[in-house]
């Protein structure tokens, strides 16, 4: 005849060890979700310098619903501070390239200088408007320092659209849509400045 006592104590180790093991695996699950955010994050603000904020700019939100502008949708921003002051806005912008969709992330200074842009999505043809996916980017690094005023508007074109700028080789149709993008999100931080910062104007 078989230990009632036994069989108890059996059920409640094998029920302690199964407990044991969920805790332990939903606790790596969440050590590992939290490690793929931050490496996300990470990827996602190379294009500011870290020691130019202190706080997690992807949590706090500036910009919650899209803005269709003249050339572009953008997606939503955020705000990098220093100190509690304002030291970058974020803009995630989506415009049509020649292939389709095309996303970026535009650093904006609060004095509406540009920081930098980073493409985060494409699907552009390799070899030539595929050419905007790589990070650092030497040809996206020609925006850096310039702002809505600098050039002017009429500026802000290829230059064989009577502006400014260069294009990618043999990629018109995707440089044009990353420009275009570029300056319609320098146009809306001037035009929003005071929501984007809270009022700072200060570099």
């Amino acid at each position: 005849m078989r230990n009632p006592g036994g069989l108890a104590i059996l059920a409640l180790l094998t029920g302690l060890g199964l407990g044991a093991i969920y805790l332990v695996q939903i606790g790596t699950a969440e050590r590992i979700e939290a490690q793929q955010q931050t490496l996300a994050n990470r990827t996602l603000l190379e294009v500011l310098p870290t020691d130019l904020y202190d706080n997690q700019p992807l949590a706090q939100p500036v910009l919650t619903d899209p803005a269709t502008l003249a050339h572009s949708t953008l997606l939503g921003g955020y705000l990098a501070t220093r100190n509690g002051q304002p030291a970058a806005v974020l803009l995630r912008s989506q415009a049509l390239g020649y292939e389709g969709s095309i996303e970026l992330l535009i650093a904006i200074a609060p004095s509406g200088r540009l920081l930098g842009v980073k493409t985060l999505r494409q699907a552009e043809t390799p070899g030539l408007g595929a050419a905007i996916a790589g990070w650092p980017n030497a040809w996206l690094q020609t925006f850096n320092g310039k702002s809505r005023e600098a050039p002017s508007d009429s500026g802000w074109a290829l230059k064989k659209d009577q502006g400014q700028f260069d294009q990618l080789a043999g990629a018109t149709v995707t440089s044009r849509a990353v420009l275009q993008a570029v300056h319609d999100a320098l146009r809306y931080f001037d035009e929003h400045k005071a929501s984007l910062t809270g009022g700072a104007a200060h570099e």
